[in-house]
């Protein structure tokens, strides 16, 4: 028998009226099936329950005195012939219980398979309301980022010893312009407009050169689709400025500049 087959037995099962063969059947699948074993217990906890569906009626007190006569009664034999008795050996349940039985085998499958969809659709719901929360959180952790750039920013251009270095196109960007916003007790911000978009792989990296110095990276630049720019270095890079510059260079940037300025401008 096949796994869907013996699974439609389960109800049965619990209520004790599958024949021999399904039940030992139904017994060697159980071994191997979680999910048959699972069904069985359901229906048993369910089955338990079907004694106490119906009111207890007692029974009337002239049909208990009928039984007790009957049962002391002598039983009468006539001479010289004996009387042949066939016993019949009770079933196992009255052909009206089974019936039953087998109904309720069938609505207890029905109910745990709505149980089993709506556990499904609660559990899907549930991923969904999940995902919605990690979205949540990301655009927070997103906002929280912007939040605190800005105010970085806002405490540079506030500073009490701001300063601001003009920086002009080269041959590569003659129309571009940027503005090196600098405080040595607070970091630079760098701002740039014109610029264009550089090619697959390639990212803009802005430079502070101290005089007499090697060029130290005061980071990446990136670039919107209107040709704005904005970064921000901290104190510990924009301590000492001689020249800011900004470089095209491959994506994540490079430890000494290896391209000609694209924007340069000095103390």
């Amino acid at each position: 028998m096949t796994h869907d087959e013996l699974r439609e037995l389960t109800g049965g099962y619990a209520l004790g009226v599958l024949s021999d063969s399904e039940r030992e059947a139904l017994e060697v699948h159980l071994a191997t099936c979680a999910e048959c074993a699972r069904d069985v217990r359901e229906f048993a906890g369910v089955a338990s329950g079907l004694a106490f569906a119906a009111p207890q009626v007692d029974p009337p007190a002239a049909l208990r005195e009928r039984v007790l006569r009957a049962a002391v009664a002598p039983a009468t034999v006539r001479p010289g012939r004996v009387e042949s008795v066939t016993v019949a050996r009770p079933s196992a349940l009255p052909s009206w219980l089974a019936a039953a039985a087998a109904v309720a085998a069938v609505a207890f499958g029905l109910y745990a398979l709505s149980l089993r969809e709506r556990v499904g659709q609660l559990e899907a719901q549930l991923r969904q309301a999940i995902a919605r929360a990690e979205g949540v959180e990301r655009e927070l952790q997103i906002a929280s980022a912007a939040s605190d750039r800005a105010r970085q920013i806002v405490a540079v251009l506030d500073a009490p010893d701001l300063r601001t270095i003009a920086l002009a196109g080269q041959k590569g960007a003659p129309a571009a312009v940027g503005r090196a916003h600098w405080s040595p007790s607070r970091g630079l911000v760098f701002t740039a407009s014109n610029l264009p978009s550089p090619s697959p792989g390639r990212q803009y990296q802005l430079w502070v050169i101290p005089k007499g110095e090697l060029p130290v990276s005061a980071g990446m630049i990136d670039l919107e689709s209107s040709g704005l720019a904005i970064a921000l270095a901290d104190p510990t890079v924009a301590s000492r400025i001689g020249t800011v510059a900004v470089t095209l260079e491959v994506a994540g940037g490079v430890a000494q500049p290896t391209t000609d300025p694209i924007l340069v401008g000095t103390w």
